[in-house]
């Protein structure tokens, strides 16, 4: 299980800015077409002042290493099986 640090700012934790990452992907993609990167960090950075270009990368690798994302050069999109929540007793 992730558990983050008990004294850590949650708002700035790479699982909370995941969420906040997958909610900016699904409100600018268009039948699930890659979306530049550039587009999607200008975003991020204005949601926040503590936020950095480097919390995006990390976050985008976590989001990456779980399989929630996928990459083309510059561009991302979530993957397909985003649409139905993983179940643990499937």
């Amino acid at each position: 299980m992730i558990r983050p640090h008990p004294e850590s700012d949650l708002q700035l934790n790479v699982m909370v800015l995941g969420s906040n990452v997958i909610t900016l992907l699904k409100s600018k993609s268009k039948n699930g077409d890659y979306i530049l990167l550039e587009n999607i960090i200008n975003d991020f950075l204005k949601a926040d002042k503590k936020r950095t270009p480097d919390l995006f990368i990390y976050t985008l690798l976590f989001l990456y290493s779980i399989g929630l994302i996928d990459y083309k050069g510059y561009k991302i999109k979530l993957t397909p099986n985003l649409e139905k929540h993983p179940n643990l007793f499937d």
